[in-house]
C-alpha cells in the first residue's frame, strides 16, 4: 500500500510539472498561478502545494527535468582520436534533443523567453552548474585537440571553449525563436560544422 501511494505521489508530481510547463509556456512564469497549474493538471491547489512550496521550486524542478537528457546524451569522449569531431558531435546532439523532445524544447523556450529574471529568479542570470560543467568539458576537449595537433595554432583552448559556449548559447536562442525556414533553424547543423572547421589546423 505504501509503495502504491508513493507511485501515485510520483505520478501526481510528474503531472504537475507537465502542467506547469504548459501554463508557463502559455502565460509566462510571471503570469502563472498555482490555481492555473492545478486546473491544468486536474488536481487541487493543495496537491500542488504538497509537492512544491512555491512557484520557484516548481520552476526549478521543471528545468532540472529538462536538463537530464543533455547529461545523458551530450558527451565528449576522452578517447576520441579527433576531439574536434567529438565537439561537433556533442553540439549537434544538443539540437537533436531539442528537435526530438518537445518537453525539453518547451522548457528551453520558457527559460529563454517566458521568464523575468528578477527577485527569486535573479540568480539564473549567472551560469548554472550544468553550464559551467559543459564549458569545462569543452575546454578539456579543445586541450585534447591541441595535444593531438588538430587545433589551429596560436589560439588558447580556453578561449576557443568560451567562444563555442557563446556560439551555441546564441544559436539555441535563435533556433528556438526562428521559423522553420529561417537559417538559424534550417541550417543549424551546417553552422556548427563551419564553426568547428574554423578551429582546425
Amino acid at each position: 500500500m505504501v509503495r502504491k501511494t508513493k507511485e501515485e505521489a510520483d505520478l501526481t508530481r510528474s503531472l504537475i510539472i507537465e502542467a506547469a510547463r504548459r501554463v508557463f509556456l502559455e502565460c509566462g512564469v510571471g503570469g502563472t498561478t498555482f490555481e492555473r497549474i492545478a486546473a491544468a493538471a486536474g488536481v487541487t491547489r493543495g496537491a500542488v502545494y504538497w509537492h512544491f512550496r512555491n512557484k520557484t521550486e516548481l520552476f526549478f524542478a521543471m528545468r532540472e527535468q529538462a536538463i537530464l537528457p543533455f547529461v545523458d546524451r551530450v558527451i565528449f569522449k576522452e578517447d576520441d582520436a579527433d576531439p574536434l569531431h567529438g565537439i561537433e558531435t556533442a553540439l549537434q546532439e544538443i539540437f537533436h534533443i531539442l528537435r526530438d523532445q518537445p518537453e525539453v524544447r518547451e522548457t528551453f523556450e520558457i527559460v529563454s523567453f517566458k521568464c523575468e529574471y528578477v527577485n527569486e529568479f535573479s540568480d539564473m542570470m549567472q551560469c548554472s552548474g550544468g553550464q559551467l560543467d559543459f564549458l569545462g568539458k569543452l575546454t578539456e576537449a579543445y586541450r585534447r585537440a591541441e595535444a593531438r595537433g588538430v587545433l589551429r595554432p596560436g589560439v588558447a583552448p580556453a578561449d576557443l571553449a568560451h567562444d563555442t559556449f557563446l556560439f551555441v548559447g546564441g544559436l539555441v536562442k535563435h533556433w528556438l525563436a526562428g521559423r522553420p525556414d529561417e537559417r538559424f533553424r534550417s541550417d543549424a547543423a551546417a553552422l556548427i560544422r563551419t564553426h568547428v572547421a574554423l578551429r582546425r589546423a
